[in-house]
């Protein structure tokens, strides 16, 4: 996927690196910040990319309005400000930097958990009241103590290596990351369960999702050594703060350090201002290093996608970036142009429970099920006559969502061998009232063609692409050929080429291209076929 970005919207304030990577490799950029949500609506629709950071709430709303956005940037890790499924939903690319905050974000991370042990924020402030109250301030050693990280990513692993040199044991989950990774960075992988009652101090390095909503609770604090202390530097929510207050209160934990908050800024500060509770204003990516960097990031990434280089920290289109490759592109075409034959010819046929399988075959195509899987998803909705998309409205982002909207079932599997004369193959089925329809492509050359049409094959595969015809006949070929021929040269049309399938009972198939789509009607051909059908590619 290669995109044309030719202006840029920069809403929140960034380093000025981002602005000269991008104005250096032909893309115009705009920065306007501060734009309320009914100026960005008015705003947003000339702009081909919006990059935002963490101020700029980009709606539905926003996202609706855009009327040529392709890819939204966030310079950061988190995603929280863009409404992700609405962007997925019009087909635009949304993309992080899952790199750019990593060092800043651990190293704000362990200064929380050495600044709890040892009570500096209360001690600090004692001092600038004039006070000298060495023994109220009484901490304890990391040495010896147990961490339990909370996803064991970029930012779990490299706080986990700097505590490590403070001789604290690291422990950690991940539901992704298994415990041979973990070990490679010496953390052991353990079950929540067996982490609670063994973590003498616990971080958390998750997203904010439905499954680490509260994750940390009053079931867990009641699980967990008494004194138990608790960070969280990733997303405000993870940790059930009501919960971290009455375990405050209670002693069952005996500190919190926390850089985020479920509602920022916080309209009620009572976990805030208590004493054993150490808050900072979101500052885990606020160093000078991590802002330039992510700046730096987003931008080269937008310039690679539309240098067709990379999709790196797309999180709603990851499975696509193997469709940058010049020798998958044919295979993407391929499979659109058989999704769309597919709509075509199962045409009324169609059942309203329509399910797809697609099978694949041949080493190219062997980790293809996502990007084959979008990619026949969409032909076949672009040419479904009950379903309103076209190529400007449909593409490989939003196909998935878009097909499972519309109760469109979709499955893939890859084989080593389908049977066919071609190494390498996609096969589109699907059951129709009035029968299954069965297709088979493969490509040559770069360039996608038919091989099977039902149980009929193709001798000399036919090109898929440009408009075409496609037809059923009787087996009677020396007579259908000529008649058909007649029949398109007096609708108008010029032939470039035809093609016809072996016999199978008593019928075959034939595909015609075209220079141009027949505008008169084919009446003058189906008087000559058992069915014919134009498709424009």
């Amino acid at each position: 996927m290669v995109l044309s970005l030719k202006k840029v919207l920069i809403s929140d304030d960034i380093d000025p690196k981002c602005i000269e990577i991008l104005q250096n490799n032909g893309i115009e950029v705009v920065k306007k910040t501060n734009l309320t949500k009914e100026q960005l609506i008015s705003e947003i629709p000339i702009y081909d990319g919006l990059i935002v950071r963490s101020a700029t709430k980009v709606t539905a709303d926003v996202i609706n309005a855009a009327a040529n956005l392709k890819i939204i940037g966030r310079a950061g890790t988190g995603v929280d400000n863009i409404d992700c499924v609405a962007a997925t939903r019009n087909g635009i690319i949304v993309m992080n930097t899952p790199g750019g905050n990593t060092l800043s974000a651990a190293e704000h991370t362990c200064t929380l958990i050495v600044s709890l042990s040892r009570q500096l924020g209360l001690a600090a402030q004692s001092m600038k009241a004039g006070k000298w109250d060495r023994k109220q301030f009484m901490g304890n050693e990391l040495y010896g103590k147990t961490l339990a990280i909370i996803g064991l990513g970029r930012i779990g692993k490299e706080v986990a290596i700097r505590m490590q040199s403070f001789g604290m044991k690291t422990i950690g989950f991940d539901p992704i990351i298994g415990g041979d990774v973990s070990a490679t960075f010496n953390t052991e992988w353990l079950t929540l369960d067996e982490i609670w009652k063994q973590a003498d101090y616990i971080t958390v390095h998750t997203p904010l999702i439905p499954q680490t909503k509260h994750l940390i609770n009053d079931a867990v604090f009641a699980a967990c050594k008494k004194g138990v202390r608790v960070v969280n530097c990733a997303r405000g929510g993870i940790i059930d703060e009501a919960a971290l207050l009455r375990a405050l209160e209670s002693g069952q934990c005996r500190g919190a350090g926390l850089d985020v908050f479920t509602e920022e800024p916080p309209t009620d500060y009572t976990l805030v201002k208590h004493p054993l509770v150490i808050a900072t204003p979101h500052l885990g990516a606020s160093t000078v290093e991590a802002q330039s960097r992510v700046a730096e990031e987003i931008a080269q990434q937008f310039v690679d996608v539309t240098q067709g280089r990379s999709l790196f920290g797309a999180i709603n289109a990851s499975a696509l970036a193997k469709t940058l490759s010049p020798n998958i592109q044919p295979w993407v075409k391929l499979a659109q142009t058989l999704g769309s034959l597919t709509a075509v010819l199962a045409g009324k046929g169609s059942n309203s429970e329509r399910k797809i399988q697609i099978t694949s075959t041949g080493s190219i195509l062997k980790d293809g099920k996502s990007y084959l899987s979008a990619a026949v998803l969409a032909g076949f909705m672009r040419k479904c006559a009950d379903l309103a998309y076209t190529s400007s409205t449909l593409n490989l982002v939003n196909a998935p969502l878009l097909a499972q909207e519309a109760k469109i079932q979709v499955d893939v599997t890859h084989k080593d061998d389908l049977s066919v004369s071609c190494v390498d193959a996609v096969v589109v089925d699907m059951e129709t009232s009035q029968g299954g329809l069965h297709l088979c492509g493969t490509v040559t050359g770069l360039v996608p063609v038919l091989v099977q049409v039902q149980e009929t094959t193709f001798s000399v595969p036919p090109i898929l692409q440009g408009p075409l015809l496609i037809f059923k006949a009787r087996n009677n070929v020396s007579e259908v050929v000529p008649l058909v021929c007649a029949g398109l040269s007096e609708a108008g049309a010029v032939l470039t080429s035809l093609s016809i399938s072996t016999t199978k009972n008593s019928s075959v198939w034939g595909v015609v291209n075209l220079t141009s789509p027949v505008a008169n009607g084919l009446e003058s051909v189906k008087k000559h076929v058992i069915s014919v059908d134009q498709i424009v590619l």
